[in-house]
């Protein structure tokens, strides 16, 4: 048997599990996104607020999300309050990896998705809300009739990117056991050797779902008429 005939030996064997990775990468990135959409809505709102008790924590949040890497916040969150909260209480305390997973992936992408957030907000020309407020329109109404539905149109490129991105980023799930895409490659891998093949083909999947995700996103885009003048 060929070198060639080798390395496709071992993605047909792998395959399987490599599509059963990918389904738990895409549910992770899902979730973390559908619930990073409300935090970030809420701390975009707040950073853009004018009382302190709302802007503050929300700056807060961002900055301090943004400021450090995925993969620490993975383990503070996994291995870092459970040892903690073991400390304080004397007893122990273990979280499902999904849970932590989808829980410390939401936090994440809700500091990004909070700028894509206030961004769009900021977009939109103030004498709309001017226009609303004096047809008798409170703020509050004014934002959730008026400004937020443009917002939310033009977020959706950027909202798209930090699809992807996270579900790139999910890769770092694989140090707490999470078996998505790139830890059932190395489960395989530590059992053939394979390595060469196998990373080819788990960088051939996280090709696969970027692209369909980036034609959906542009398809979306096209359905709503959203554009770079809009």
């Amino acid at each position: 048997m060929s070198l060639l005939d080798t390395y496709i030996d071992h993605i047909v064997k792998v395959f399987p599990d490599l599509l059963l990775g990918s389904m738990v990468t895409i549910e992770v990135t899902s979730l973390g996104v559908f619930f990073g959409l409300i935090l970030g809505t809420i701390s975009g709102l707040g950073k853009l607020s004018r009382k302190k008790i709302f802007r503050y924590p929300s700056i807060a949040y961002v900055d301090f999300i943004r400021g450090t890497p995925l993969l620490v916040q993975i383990l503070l969150f996994y291995y870092g309050i459970p040892g903690l909260f073991s400390n304080v209480t004397g007893r122990p305390l273990s979280i499902d990896p999904i849970l932590a997973g989808v829980i410390v992936c939401s936090i994440n992408s809700g500091a990004y998705i909070a700028e894509i957030v206030r961004a769009g907000i900021q977009s939109i020309d103030k004498g709309q809300m001017e226009a609303a407020r004096s047809l008798g329109m409170t703020e509050t109404i004014a934002m959730k009739e008026i400004i937020l539905p443009q917002a939310f149109r033009r977020i959706i490129p950027p909202l798209g990117n930090e699809f992807i991105a996270l579900l790139k980023d999910s890769s770092l799930l694989a140090v707490i056991g999470v078996h998505e895409l790139l830890k059932n490659g190395q489960l395989y891998i530590s059992r053939t050797f394979a390595s060469f093949p196998v990373y080819i083909a788990v960088a051939l999947m996280y090709l696969v779902m970027t692209i369909v995700i980036s034609r959906l996103v542009a398809y979306s885009e096209r359905r709503l008429g959203v554009s770079d003048r809009d």
